[in-house]
């Protein structure tokens, strides 16, 4: 009779994992446009540096200011974005619940880092077609290109720091504090620091941190010229994402315990 009821009894089918990732994508991006005035604020940063750097366009030309805010951009999405809404969401206990789900951790963590870089495509995108209109600056479809694949491996720099961050700060209100911390050092020093005002010795510093990297690799990609400094930019970048990375992913825990 037990077998009987077993034969007849439907077989659990388990789902795809294209499906799973695609409807773990779909929430994701669902929330991302939930939260749409915290992504708003996060892109108007680069916006609002564009509007005030009139001046600066004119002196040292459009890739030289779209890069700079475009780097600015990137260190807000991937620190003040990425990072915090990530603690919380570990404290609200809402990564343990989502593995009990079908989708692997893998699939969670590639979800969320997709919708941030998505949303760092739309903030270049946002800079480039602020500075045609208002500054006539064209960069070409080669340098519309190039810089925006930049874009994206710098986002991934970023990201991978504040993945970093998260996964040495259990406490979500710690991770908002050293991510803001962080944020502040680097804008302040990069954007200081590579005017000279620091000194020869903290300008090379600056230009090897990994603002300066990213934004040598921007610039590069929005005037298409490339050098031998900016190959050694690209190693350093990269770099700094493979120890980001494994920082993240070696002290992530799933709860905040």
């Amino acid at each position: 009779m037990e077998t009987i009821n077993q034969a007849i009894a439907p077989k659990a089918i388990a789902p795809k994992d294209s499906k799973i990732f695609y409807s773990l994508l779909q929430a994701d991006f669902a929330v991302q446009w939930r939260n749409r005035r915290a992504l708003l604020a996060s892109m108007l940063v680069p916006v609002v540096l564009l509007v005030a750097w009139r001046m600066l366009v004119k002196v040292y030309g459009g890739p030289f200011v779209f890069s700079t805010c475009i780097t600015i951009g990137l260190v807000s999405v991937g620190l003040m974005g990425f990072a915090n809404t990530t603690a919380r969401d570990r404290e609200k206990g809402i990564f343990q619940r989502l593995r009990i789900t079908p989708a692997s951790t893998r699939q969670i963590m590639v979800s969320r880092i997709l919708v941030q870089l998505a949303q760092m495509l739309a903030m270049v995108l946002a800079v480039f077609i602020l500075g045609f209109y208002l500054y006539h600056v064209n960069l070409g479809l080669l340098g519309y290109l190039l810089g925006a694949a930049a874009a994206l491996i710098g986002g991934a720099v970023y990201l991978g720091l504040g993945q970093a961050v998260v996964g040495l700060i259990s406490s979500a209100d710690t991770v908002n504090s050293v991510s803001r911390f962080v944020y502040i050092i680097l804008i302040v020093a990069g954007t200081v620091g590579e005017l000279g005002v620091l000194g020869s010795a903290g300008k090379k510093i600056v230009l090897w941190s990994p603002y300066g990297t990213v934004k040598m690799l921007l610039l590069s990609g929005m005037t298409h010229v490339w050098n031998s400094t900016d190959t050694w930019a690209l190693l350093a970048t990269i770099g700094y994402l493979l120890v980001f990375v494994w920082i993240g992913i070696k002290w992530f825990h799933w709860n905040a315990d």
